[in-house]
């Protein structure tokens, strides 16, 4: 299991926030963690998909989209804070994330 530390998980979230007003087109002070990915900012899964990716570069992450895909069937992640959350155990546990409770 990777580290967390305070500097990456601001970094995640940074990255998070830039990425959605960028792909959506809106103003970075009108996101918050409440905002809803498919209703405030018209997005889909893909988005979610393209951001993982971005992620699995950066942070040379081993981790399939499968494998996140049946983590979200049972742990949807429809809001910014939820999408950063999933991004942080993503980043922590990789493929081994499938294993964790919902």
């Amino acid at each position: 299991m990777r580290n967390l530390t305070p500097e990456i998980k601001e970094e995640l979230r940074e990255m998070i926030y830039e990425f959605f007003a960028e792909e959506c087109e809106v103003e970075l002070s009108e996101l918050n963690e409440e905002t809803n990915i498919t209703d405030d900012l018209d997005g889909d899964s893909l988005l979610f998909v393209e951001l993982v990716e971005l992620i699995k570069k950066k942070y040379d992450l081993n981790i399939q989209l499968q494998t996140i895909g049946k983590y979200l069937l049972k742990n949807p992640a429809e809001t910014i804070g939820q999408v950063i959350e999933t991004t942080f155990l993503i980043y922590q546990h990789e493929n081994d994330i499938v294993n964790l409770g919902a």
